[in-house]
């Protein structure tokens, strides 16, 4: 059995999550949050700042679990994402026999060396990912079917995501404060595994993932990732406008959006005629904040991101064969007719895409919508057979428990000791007080203080002794 530790560093939250790989058998163990800070849209801008959240959250997970993580999975950032279109060509030596996937794998490679349009002083590789391959006599061939084709040639299309070299550094740089290892991971490609049917990927889908900082589109056809793009605007932007038009705190302004918040006010009828009464009590002032402004406040910006999510889907030349519509995920897709709203705005079928049923969990959320992240990371561990993340500590207990208990009673043993030793004093007492007649030796103590102290009007001793107390005291 295997565990595997993912994280996901968001704009709002850092997000820990625990599963066990046992076969194909996967099972979500743990899922624990802990606010985040410098980070914005996905991408850490201060490293400083990222590192004590990132150590609570692993120490977090350590606790309630008992285990030491020493490495974790942790997602790219999702904003900034440059794509380029990358041809690769390889002749084979052997005409005669079937192409394998190690030459597949050497044709991306040169593919990614080959492309002069990436400035790796500023820029990093996140992933390349196959879009066809042609042969002598065939083309439009998926990766799946050009392996075991006999050819003299191999062609392939790539897809390259490339992103900023500075936010990859600042990652390795918070990953090393922490102490722990990791591998990375391009997110849209493993969370649209844990969402999307392979139904939806071959006829078609958008995947629209809305986080606190960030939102994103990944576009399938013919199961395959053909376009991706994102923005700098999520939940923080909806949070921000409702601070902003009804002059409230930021964390007042989550809570309201979380209870009340919702899109297309005229839809909302048990809410929205209600007004929310917000009492300041240093101050002694209320506020009246009727629902209705707050759904269409919330109402303007979701549907000024889901216009560029739109776009982007034209842009992506998709928009026609879209035939599974939008699948809607990530921990801002959430909010009340949203979903509506945009098959209002649209035309295509839109659902929520909570991670499917491929795993079990312990009843700690992994089914959430904020959880797709993870849970896709986790998902795709299961095909890195040599990955472990965390070692279990249960064993060693036995050990460590009879060493102190083996401690604990030679220190009785020791303690006992002394205690034997004043054992013979009353013999010797006995024996002592019998010869007191023989004690004139008492002549020896100068008759000034003995008659002194009998008298109990000794002022020099007493003076001494408490002076000696008081030093030792202090």
């Amino acid at each position: 059995m295997r565990y595997i530790a993912a994280v996901d560093i968001g704009s709002s939250s850092i997000t820990l999550m625990v599963g066990s790989i046992d076969g194909d058998n996967i099972q979500i163990v743990y899922k624990g949050d802990v606010p985040s800070e410098g980070v914005r849209y996905s991408s850490i801008f201060n490293p400083q700042l990222v590192v004590a959240p990132l150590k609570k959250a692993i120490a977090e997970a350590e606790k309630a679990l008992n285990i030491k993580i020493y490495q974790v999975l942790v997602g790219l950032p999702r904003c900034f994402v440059r794509q380029i279109n990358a041809r690769g060509e390889l002749p084979r030596a052997d005409q005669a026999s079937c192409i394998t996937q190690e030459e597949v794998d050497s044709l991306k490679n040169i593919a990614l060396d080959d492309y002069p349009d990436i400035d790796l002083e500023r820029e990093v590789i996140y992933d390349a990912v196959s879009q066809s391959f042609s042969v002598d006599d065939y083309h439009q061939i998926d990766e799946s079917e050009v392996v075991g084709i006999v050819s003299s040639t191999l062609e392939g299309n790539f897809k390259i995501f490339s992103g900023s070299k500075r936010s990859s550094d600042n990652l390795s740089m918070v990953m090393n404060s922490a102490d722990v290892a990791f591998k990375t991971i391009f997110t849209p490609l493993t969370t649209a595994a844990a969402v999307l049917s392979r139904d939806e990927r071959e006829t078609g889908v958008a995947l629209i993932e809305m986080g606190g900082g960030v939102t994103s589109v990944s576009v399938y056809h013919d199961n395959i990732l053909r376009y991706y793009a994102s923005i700098p605007f999520g939940g923080k932007s909806v949070t921000a406008d409702i601070k902003r038009e009804c002059g409230l705190s930021t964390p007042l302004a989550e809570n309201i959006k979380l209870a009340f918040g919702g899109c297309m006010p005229d839809k909302l009828p048990s809410l929205g005629d209600k007004t929310i009464r917000i009492d300041y009590n240093d101050s002694g002032i209320d506020k009246q904040l009727p629902v209705r402004f707050l759904s269409e406040i919330i109402t303007a910006r979701e549907k000024e991101i889901v216009d560029a999510m739109l776009w982007y889907i034209q842009q992506s030349g998709y928009a026609e064969h879209l035939r599974s519509g939008i699948v809607l995920t990530g921990g801002a897709a959430g909010m009340l007719n949203l979903a509506p709203m945009i098959k209002e705005m649209t035309g295509y079928t839109v659902r929520l895409g909570h991670p499917l049923a491929l795993f079990s969990s312990v009843g700690c959320g992994a089914h959430e919508l904020d959880s797709a992240t993870t849970v896709g990371m986790i998902l795709a561990a299961k095909h890195m057979e040599r990955l472990n993340c965390i070692e279990k500590l249960p064993e060693p207990e036995p050990v460590e428990e009879d060493v102190p208990e083996k401690e604990e009673e030679r220190d009785i043993l020791v303690l006992e000791a002394p205690v034997a030793k004043p054992e013979p004093e009353p013999a010797e007492k006995k024996p002592k007080k019998e010869r007191k007649p023989k004690e004139p030796k008492e002549r020896k103590p100068k008759p000034s203080w003995v008659k002194g102290i009998a008298n109990g009007a000794s002022s020099f001793w007493d003076i001494l002794f408490d002076q000696d107390d008081t030093d030792a005291n202090n």
